[in-house]
This record gives structure tokens, C-alpha cells and sequence, in this order.
């Protein structure tokens, strides 16, 4: 974090393969269209091994090393999605925005009766948030803000859970958890080729990672600065698309822009150049109706 712009993280969690060889679980800062890995556990691929204890440990290795007055939002898919991580995270003093999906009910704030999923986001262009209590089951109700979107060209909507209040929560915050899919893709075929690695032994991929997560960062943090000192008018917007309304189209990655920034430093026989880290504003929505305009359709509160 040292020269990091600004008091915002956005961090992800993930799992990984390599083949049949090995599982990774990786938390990764998302930065720019990509991820570097934080911190990660290699496991052998086929072996039936508990997946909670090992992500504990690796949240517990990172408690404390953020700053408390920072800004934190923690995103998982469905797949990951568990009360006990939720309420790790928030005694973290971070903000998990855990993806659910559209099977369970909410009870929103003040009410009585249970509001399935499907029915606070219908359709594609629908928006809703605000608090109250996710699922029926005691041992899996969780007291928190539900999320929901439905973003045009996805299959169902987002339902994410978090401990931010409503009216200070983006539904599209966790738009960047797509981000570390690209970081798994430059370690990989995109970049770093470990696809090719012939190591067995899960120890030394593990130290491996280690090389590979500051090579990333290396180039990820000279990419990034330098596309930061880049004026809009460098990125222009792509006819039709909805991203013109103030978003910049990246046409080179992060990861790219600065492997060519060494390769010239090198050719040019130039001090090798270092970065700091110059996130990008995280993203916002429009108008987002709060709270539950469904009396009409589930009964009074």
C-alpha cells in the first residue's frame, strides 16, 4: 500500500485451478481491470479438503494490515457465499458484498412477512435496495442491506449482501469482482504462462506465487500510472456502447502498457521504471429506488 492514491480497497476472493494439479484460494486487490494477488493458499486438485478454515486463515493473516480508516468492500461470488464469511469481514472492520442467489427470501426493515428474491427484481432494468433480513432458516438469517440489479445482456439479476447502509451502497461496486477472472488470466495463458509449469508439490507453487504477485504488481502499477497521466481524450468512446456516458474505453490493459514500459526501458539501456498504485474511482449508479415499493403486490408491512 505504500504510495497508494486515496483510501479506498477493493479486494476479491476466489478459487483457482491449474488442471488437475492444484486449487488456489486467492485474495486479490482489483485494480484497473486486473488483480494482484494479496495472499493464497495452494492446495492438490482431487482431495476432498475443507475450504472455510483455509480462507479464516488468510483473512486472519491479513487483519490489521489496512488501515482502519480506510475503505474496504470484500467481494465473492456465489459460490463463496457464507454467513460465517460475512461476519468475519465485519469484524474486520471491512465491507463484504457477497453475491447470493435468487432462491432465498428478505424481510426488509419493519415488516413482517418474507419477500422472495425474484420479486424485488423482476425484470432487466430494475433496482433495489435497503435493509433488513436475508433468509428464513435461523442458522443462515443474516441482518444486513440487500442489494439487487438487473443490468441489460446478463441472464439474472445481482443480489449482493453487505453491511453498508442502502444510501451509501452501489450495486455496480461489485462490477469489479470481474476483475480478478483477468488477474487469474495474466498469471496464466495471458501473461505469466504458469499454465506450463511442471511443479507437483503445492509448497513450491506457493513460493512461486510469491515472484508471480510482485512481478504483477510491478507491472500493474507502472501500467496504471502512467495510464492515469493520460488525458480522457485518449480513450475514446466506442459508438452504441453504454459505457460513453463518462467512462474511458481501455484498449491496451494495465498489465500491458507497463510490460512495454520496461521492454522500452530496457532497449533504450534506461533505469528500470517503478509505479504506485493510482486506483481508478470506483463506480457509480444511477438513481436507485430505496426501501420496498411492494406493498402492492406481497401485503402491507
Amino acid at each position: 500500500m505504500g504510495g497508494w492514491s486515496g483510501t479506498q480497497l477493493a479486494v476479491a476472493l476466489d478459487a483457482t485451478t491449474l488442471g488437475q494439479r492444484f486449487v488456489l484460494l486467492v485474495i486479490s486487490v482489483v485494480y484497473r481491470g486486473c488483480a494482484v494477488p494479496l495472499i493464497w493458499k495452494v492446495l492438490p486438485a482431487g482431495g476432498k479438503h475443507p475450504w472455510k478454515p483455509e480462507w479464516l486463515a488468510l483473512l486472519q493473516a491479513l487483519r490489521g494490515r489496512v488501515s482502519p480508516t480506510w475503505t474496504v468492500i470484500v467481494l465473492a461470488d456465489r459460490g463463496l457465499h457464507a454467513k460465517w464469511l460475512f461476519e468475519t469481514l465485519f469484524q474486520m472492520g471491512w465491507h463484504p458484498m457477497l453475491r447470493v442467489n435468487v432462491g432465498g427470501s428478505f424481510r426488509p426493515e419493519g415488516w413482517y412477512h418474507w419477500v422472495p428474491f425474484r420479486q424485488l427484481v423482476l425484470a432487466v432494468g430494475d433496482r433495489w435496495q435497503g435493509s433488513g433480513t436475508a433468509f428464513t432458516h435461523p442458522k443462515t438469517r443474516l441482518n444486513c442491506t440487500l442489494l439487487g440489479c438487473w443490468e441489460a445482456g446478463h441472464d439474472a439479476p445481482w443480489l449482493i449482501l453487505t453491511n453498508i447502509p442502502p444510501q451509501a451502497a452501489e450495486a455496480c461496486w461489485y462490477g469489479l469482482r470481474a476483475w480478478i477472472e483477468q488477474g487469474f488470466k495474466k498469471i496464466k495463458g495471458g501473461g505469466w504462462q504458469w499454465q506450463y509449469t511442471r511443479m507437483t508439490d503445492p509448497n513450491r507453487a506457493k513460493r512461486l506465487w510469491l515472484a508471480i504477485a510482485i512481478a504483477t504488481w510491478w507491472l500493474l502499477s507502472i501500467g496504471g500510472e502512467a495510464e492515469a497521466a493520460l488525458p480522457s481524450a485518449t480513450f475514446p468512446p466506442v459508438p452504441g456502447s453504454p459505457r460513453q456516458q463518462g467512462r474511458r474505453w481501455r484498449l491496451v490493459s494495465v498489465f500491458r502498457h507497463g510490460w512495454s514500459l520496461i521492454m522500452a526501458a530496457l532497449f533504450k539501456h534506461q533505469a528500470l521504471p517503478t509505479g504506485h498504485g493510482r486506483p481508478e474511482p470506483w463506480p457509480t449508479c444511477s438513481t436507485v429506488p430505496h426501501g420496498p415499493p411492494l406493498a402492492m403486490s406481497v401485503g402491507e408491512p
